[in-house]
């Protein structure tokens, strides 16, 4: 008999929208001669078992089970493709770990930790992974752009401490535009990390876990015709995403190495993918940011990198899949 899957998307943010696309991406690799799938939306009103005739179906938040037919469906595993709160910060993980229902992403700790971007270069600073310079800020503890930049070098990203796709994030080349930005960035949370600029190439790669060892994907560049790789950038074709990046073995080599290294200080599972600028100067890779549930939509760079392995995307899922059994 086959395993019964559900694929979780939706959420409760702005990468809702996300969400939604790269489940619609998913749906159309998931092997369905070894998995039966469910789409599950957990939405703001509600959580629903989407059906193909447009359909929804209330899921029992009781034991994470759904009705059809006047059968009981309950799930063997769970396929997360979900950004943002809930899917990405812990809360589901932790949710499915309390009903012993094993899922692909990383596991409630994790995911809690490198959702939080402070958390996270903090943690990697101290296991000696090179971060950029930055500084923490609270909604409700108020500090002025002045004494910001007497701790940090103009120019500066300004985001959101918690969340994805770049949404209210801004690069600050004047200190006459920091408030600004803190305002953008405070609007999407109630924390904002402020980082110093590295001037290098930016590089992101995938790294996923199967039963047998740590795979890193292919290396992207990412070229934007943006001041930085912000959400048009990522989604609305406002940059080049070179893969396999254009790059010798050595550079390549090193860039696999941390993120492999990161992939395991972190105790990562199923898929991330880590951001990088490589600083020529120094010769060193800066880690950006972990995400522990990367897009994949059709104009994500998972799929790309997947793809440029040799793989194909059908392969690739049902690997995730089978981590769960």
């Amino acid at each position: 008999m086959k395993k019964k899957i559900a694929l979780v998307t939706g959420g409760y943010s702005g990468e809702a929208v996300i969400s939604y696309k790269s489940a619609l991406a998913i749906e159309k690799h998931i092997d369905d001669s070894k998995w039966d799938y469910y789409k599950i939306d957990i939405h703001p009103s509600g959580w629903y078992y989407m059906g193909g005739d447009d359909s929804r179906v209330v899921v029992d938040k009781n034991d994470f089970s759904i009705t059809l037919a006047g059968e009981k469906i309950v799930f063997d595993a769970v396929l997360v493709a979900l950004h943002g709160t809930p899917g990405e910060d812990g809360k589901l993980q932790g949710y499915f770990d309390c009903l012993k229902i094993p899922y692909t992403s990383c596991d409630a700790a994790t995911s809690a930790l490198t959702f939080n971007k402070r958390y996270t270069v903090a943690v990697a600073s101290f296991a000696g992974i090179q971060v950029a310079k930055s500084v923490h800020l609270f909604k409700d503890i108020p500090v002025t752009p002045a004494s910001i930049l007497q701790q940090l070098k103009l120019p500066v990203f300004v985001k959101p401490n918690n969340g994805g796709s770049s949404i209210g994030m801004s690069k600050v080349k004047e200190a006459a535009a920091l408030q600004e930005a803190l305002d953008k960035a405070f609007i999407e949370d109630d924390q904002v990390l402020v980082e110093e600029f590295i001037a290098g190439r930016e590089f992101t790669i995938g790294v996923f876990r199967t039963k047998e060892n740590i795979i890193a994907l292919p290396i992207t560049e990412i070229i934007t015709e943006k001041e930085f790789f912000d959400f048009e950038a990522k989604y609305e074709g406002a940059s080049q995403e070179i893969t396999p990046a254009n790059i010798d073995e050595s550079l390549a080599a090193r860039i696999r190495d941390a993120a492999i290294h990161a992939y395991t200080i972190f105790n990562c599972r199923g898929v991330v993918r880590m951001d990088y600028i490589y600083d020529e100067e120094k010769q060193e890779p800066f880690l950006l940011e972990i995400n522990t549930v990367p897009g994949q939509s059709e104009a994500s760079i998972v799929p790309q990198q997947v793809r440029a392995m040799g793989w194909s995307l059908k392969e690739f899922y049902s690997a995730l899949i089978e981590t769960c059994f």
